[in-house]
């Protein structure tokens, strides 16, 4: 049975969301999209490495709340808000994912949340890979 973590979060406003941070199904965790938010979901205000290196925080975070760490990390989808922040995003994201970064999907979109530069959902696994 699936375990969920941290299910329908709350806005600073009292609104719930409804989703999960985080589902546990077997030897695999999929993370909800993570933005560049703080403990008290306030977005960081910043360019787009300082939001990057926020949301992979948040994600580490996440995973360790799950018992692994981001070396687990098979699949990552990101979404940017501007395809000329590219560049910039690559460089911070590889200095979290040095070596051996995961498959990664990478959109241009519009996100829900207005100065949201950076969306990146994650696919961990905490099995034996063999």
């Amino acid at each position: 049975m699936p375990q969920f973590l941290h299910s329908n979060p709350s806005l600073p406003n009292g609104a719930k969301i409804p989703l999960s941070a985080a589902v546990i199904a077997g030897d695999f965790i999929y993370l909800s999209g993570q933005l560049a938010m703080d403990e008290n979901w306030n977005l960081l205000a910043g360019d787009i490495e300082q939001q990057t290196l926020q949301v992979l925080g948040n994600i580490k975070s996440l995973l360790e709340q799950c018992n692994t760490d981001l070396s687990s990390v098979i699949k990552a989808t990101v979404w940017l808000t501007d395809a000329e922040d590219f560049p910039a995003f690559n460089k911070a994201y590889a200095s979290v994912f040095a070596n051996q970064p995961p498959t990664r999907s990478t959109v241009v979109s519009e996100l829900l949340v207005p100065e949201a530069l950076v969306e990146i959902e994650i696919v961990a696994y905490r099995g034996n890979i063999e």
